[in-house]
Formats: C-alpha cells, structure tokens, sequence
C-alpha cells in the first residue's frame, strides 16, 4: 500500500481514554496535526466513551462476542469522527484503497475500520481483541514503518491487549507515548 517515494506511512493508535484526561485529547490532536507537515500519518481511532458504551450493554445484555466485537468497531468509527473534528488536515477514510489518496493529497487518514475490517474479517470476535490489536493489523496491513500507542499515562502499566503480539507483524517497530509527553511523538516519528 505504500508509496515509497512520498515518505513511509506510520500508524498512530488515539487511545479513547484520552477523553478522560483534560485537555489531553486536544493536545494530542494539535501534536498528530503538527507532525503531519513532516510525516504521512493514518490515525486509528479507540473506542473510547462509545466502546465503552457497548462494553456496558455486553454486561447488561449478554451479547454475542460477535454482535459486541462489531459494535466496538462501529464505537472506533464515532471516535474516529470525533478525531476528524479535532485534528486540523484530517479527512475521515472507511476503506483502504482511499487511504493512500489521502496520504498522497498531505491530509492526516483518520480511518474509521469497521468496513475494512469487516470485509477482512480476520481477527477473533472477543474482547481480547482492542483497538491495539486493530492499529497493529492496520499497521501490517499498510506496511507502515512504525506503529505508535497514544494512550493516558495511568493505561501505561498493562499497555496492551493480549492479541496485540498476535496482530502486530513481525519486526514492526512499535512505542507507547503517554499523553502527557507529547515530546516524544516527534522522536518516535523520526526514529
């Protein structure tokens, strides 16, 4: 997928807890759009308040792993809107073949992946399985040269979910940053 004369493409996961954080999900944005200038950047969203949303009615309802894991990837998709809104140069994208327009065009991919995935569909329907997991297919799928995990610094302790080995290819150069250290976006993108 990728266009090697135009820079390799890196894929940031947004954590959804950011909203949780004031002022973290701003800053973030303000970050990602400022390294854009410099970098071809595709976003993944988290699931954030709306996953967590599902998470809630799995409990009351008893749903399906099937029925809960596509409601998570449709609650990535309403993050991924709010991420478009947020991040100055961004364009939202649902399916892969779009991804690399967009890239080429200078505008930050904010891809909302529950079409692409599932179309895919080739990753486990289990809680297991996070927008992590879903950034690191991503990632593999768009050969990117690296995948970044912004997340709140207190998610830091248990960084990932249990699949993520799983979906992140191997070899992928991966890092978690902390939202409270935004320094180190630049120097995760230049690394």
């Amino acid at each position: 997928m990728t266009d090697g004369s135009a820079g390799p493409v890196n894929v940031i996961k947004i954590g959804g807890g950011l909203v949780l954080v004031p002022g973290a999900l701003d800053r973030v944005c303000q970050e990602v759009s400022a390294a854009a200038a410099r970098h071809r950047i595709i976003v993944v969203p988290g699931g954030g308040p709306f996953a967590d949303a599902v998470r809630a009615f799995d409990r009351a309802f008893q749903l399906s792993p099937s029925a809960a894991h596509w409601m998570a990837l449709l609650a990535m998709d309403q993050y991924g809107h709010v991420l478009v809104d947020r991040i100055a140069g961004s364009v939202l994208v649902d399916e892969p073949g779009s991804l690399l327009d967009c890239l080429n065009a200078g505008s930050v991919a904010v891809l909302a992946p529950s079409r692409w995935l599932r179309s895919a569909d080739v990753l486990p329907c289990s809680w297991e399985v996070t927008s992590d997991s879903i950034a690191a297919f991503v990632a593999g799928a768009v050969d990117a040269a690296r995948l970044i995990l912004v997340k709140p610094a207190a998610n830091l302790d248990e960084p990932v979910d249990s699949y993520f080995a799983s979906a992140l290819p191997y070899g992928m150069p991966w890092s978690l940053v902390a939202c409270d250290r935004m320094e180190e976006l630049a120097e995760r993108l230049s690394g």
